[in-house]
């Protein structure tokens, strides 16, 4: 079997991380085989997964011929007669049950996360959250976010912990075009699922409710988010000492102080008409506002996190960034942005699928110490190799004469 000399992990190693008996545990205790005659839940998982690596571009017609080519056969175990149509491809994709999906991918996350050393653990507790947008083909989704223009877009909220994918939320609902409502939602059910988490949350300017904010104190659920500049506070007491503001690079603290924050509360009057009400929210939160000195920007942060210096907060903020990078890796190289599905259901599987993917191929990919690009080209490749050795096996070959190691 070809095996790159300076990999110290291969694709078959990196799949020996799904067990066989987790796939044939949940088949049994979710309802994705309910009315399946053929694309059982095992088989449309090593359909997508195979697929994701495979494809530029993943469609269901993709799916249609890889499912019937003899080389699927061969690599998964398929019988030969095994046939599908992309109509029953549509079908299924609209009706298997997602859940399926998504315990294997939280399991496999699970997994992967304990592997992680004392220093690693201390360093991803710090979670990057923000949402992406697709808009490609929703102008034919049965449900999504309406734009202005009329056309529809759905919403993918994610959580990072710097290595892999912790969490994953679709949004088709029209309130959720509001990060406010979007990312406290995604943030809330990973918690729900972490007991005892020490997470961090660190947020972009999308999230400006106080009352989310205070939702998030009385659950214990630790955040940074970017706040926009000027907004209305009471200061409680300042952090600074009398000997001068903080300094380092080219950055200075101008404030670090212990706040209440003002939010609008809606009211109707005798007319019916709605306005805000301001109104002094009665929790403690700390206000950290930094500038950059060379360039005048300002940046404003608000934590309930009161440990850590005005300068880790602004470190951490700029961690944040990752989850940038990584989106660009799910659009890019994982095809994130192109929906093979047009409903929910199959969107939600093509999500956890795609977490999936994106789970094997950042392990391969920093275990063997390679780029995005490279990482997702080298797995096609083994990919095509292990296709190529099983049916020289079947026909009566020895794949040691082509596979010389």
């Amino acid at each position: 079997m070809s095996v790159f000399k300076d990999h110290k992990i291969s694709l078959k190693q990196v799949l020996d991380f799904i067990p066989e008996a987790l796939l044939s545990h949940l088949s049994a205790t979710t309802k994705v085989d309910y009315y399946s005659k053929v694309l059982h839940g095992k088989k449309m998982f090593y359909l997508l997964l195979f697929c994701i690596f495979d494809n530029e571009k993943l469609s269901q017609r993709t799916l249609e011929d890889t499912f019937n080519s003899s080389g699927f056969k061969a690599l998964f175990g398929l019988g030969e007669k095994e046939k599908v149509r992309r109509s029953s491809i549509s079908e299924r994709l609209s009706k298997i049950d997602p859940n399926y999906f998504k315990e294997i991918y939280e399991q496999m996350y699970g997994r992967f996360s304990q592997l992680y050393d004392k220093a690693e653990i201390e360093k991803y507790n710090l979670i990057r959250v923000d949402s992406t947008i697709v808009a490609d083909t929703c102008s034919k989704l049965k449900e999504g976010i309406d734009q202005k223009s009329g056309k529809k877009l759905v919403k993918f909220s994610f959580s990072f912990d710097g290595v892999l994918p912790s969490g994953a939320e679709v949004f088709t609902g029209q309130k959720y075009s509001a990060e406010d409502n979007a990312l406290p939602e995604a943030i809330l059910k990973q918690v729900k699922k972490e007991e005892h988490h020490g997470n961090i949350y660190v947020i972009d300017r999308g999230l400006q409710s106080v009352r989310v904010m205070k939702e998030f104190e009385e659950k214990s659920v630790k955040f940074i988010v970017r706040s926009k500049e000027n907004r209305k506070f009471e200061e409680v007491e300042s952090y600074l000492t009398s000997q001068g503001l903080e300094r380092w690079d080219d950055w200075r603290v101008l404030k670090d102080s212990k706040v209440k924050l003002y939010t609008g509360i809606p009211v109707q009057n005798k007319r019916g008409n709605v306005h805000h009400r301001e109104e002094k929210v009665e929790t403690d939160f700390r206000l950290v506002v930094i500038r950059n000195e060379k360039t005048k920007k300002e940046f404003w942060f608000l934590t309930n996190e009161f440990e850590l210096t005005s300068k880790e907060i602004a470190d951490y903020y700029r961690k944040r960034w990752d989850i940038e990078v990584f989106f660009r890796f799910l659009k890019q190289e994982l095809n994130l942005s192109h929906l093979v599905s047009l409903n929910k259901n199959g969107i939600e599987v093509m999500v956890y699928m795609t977490m999936i993917a994106s789970m094997l191929l950042l392990i391969y990919k920093k275990a063997n110490a390679l780029g995005y690009k490279t990482a997702k080209r080298r797995i096609a490749m083994e990919l095509r190799d292990m296709i190529t050795e099983i049916l020289i096996i079947f026909a009566g070959g020895d794949p040691g004469k082509v596979f010389k190691t």
